[in-house]
C-alpha cells in the first residue's frame, strides 16, 4: 500500500509539475497577448487622436465658413437697405427729364405761366423726395472727365477749355448714395 501512497504522491507530484509548466505557457502566452493588446490600444489610441484632429479640423472650417456667410449676408442685406431705391430712381429719371424740357419752354401770357408754376412746385417736390432718398445729381460741366460718372457722346475743339474736360451736359446723371444710376451724357473738348 505504500508503493501506491508513493506512486500517488509521484503522481501528484507530476500533474503539480506540468500543471506549473502549463501555467508558464498560459502566463507567456498571457503576456504575448498583453503585449499584443498594448500595441493594438496604441494603434487604436493613435487612429483616435487622428480622428479626433480632423473633426476638429472639420469644425474650424464649417465655423469659418458660416462666419464667413453670416458677413456676406449681413453686408448684402445692408446693400440691399441702401440701394432700395434705386429700380424707383431709375423709373422716375425719365419723368425728371420730361419735367426739366415742360420747365424750358417759353411761355407769354397768364395762364401758361401758372401751369408752368404747378409743374415747377411737382417737380421740386419729386426732385426733394429723391434727394431724402439720397439720389444726386453728377455735377459735370467745367470738371474733368471721369468715365465713372460721364458717358462722352460728342468730342469737339475747344481753345477755351483744357483737353478732356466736360464742355456741356447733354443729359444729366444721378447717382443714388455713392453708386451712379446713370453717368451723364456729356460733350467734351479735345
Amino acid at each position: 500500500m505504500e508503493n501506491k501512497q508513493h506512486e500517488t504522491e509521484e503522481e501528484v507530484i507530476d500533474t503539480a509539475a506540468e500543471s506549473e509548466q502549463s501555467d508558464e505557457k498560459v502566463d507567456s502566452a498571457d503576456n504575448v497577448e498583453l503585449i499584443e493588446e498594448s500595441e493594438e490600444t496604441d494603434q487604436e489610441k493613435e487612429s483616435l487622436l487622428a480622428e479626433l484632429e480632423d473633426t476638429k479640423t472639420r469644425l474650424l472650417r464649417t465655423q469659418a465658413d458660416f462666419d464667413n456667410f453670416r458677413r456676406r449676408s449681413r453686408d448684402e442685406k445692408a446693400a440691399a437697405a441702401k440701394y432700395r431705391a434705386k429700380d424707383l430712381v431709375e423709373s422716375l429719371l425719365p419723368v425728371i427729364d420730361n419735367f426739366e424740357r415742360a420747365l424750358a419752354v417759353e411761355v407769354k401770357d397768364e395762364q401758361s405761366k401758372s401751369v408752368l408754376q404747378g409743374m415747377e412746385m411737382v417737380y421740386r417736390q419729386l426732385k426733394d423726395a429723391l434727394e431724402k432718398e439720397g439720389v444726386e445729381e453728377i455735377n459735370a460741366v467745367g470738371e474733368s472727365f471721369d468715365p465713372h460718372y460721364h458717358q462722352a457722346v460728342m468730342q469737339v475743339q475747344s481753345e477755351d477749355h483744357e483737353s478732356n474736360t466736360v464742355i456741356e451736359v447733354l443729359q444729366k446723371g444721378y447717382q443714388l448714395k455713392d453708386r451712379v444710376i446713370r453717368p451723364a451724357m456729356v460733350k467734351v473738348s479735345e
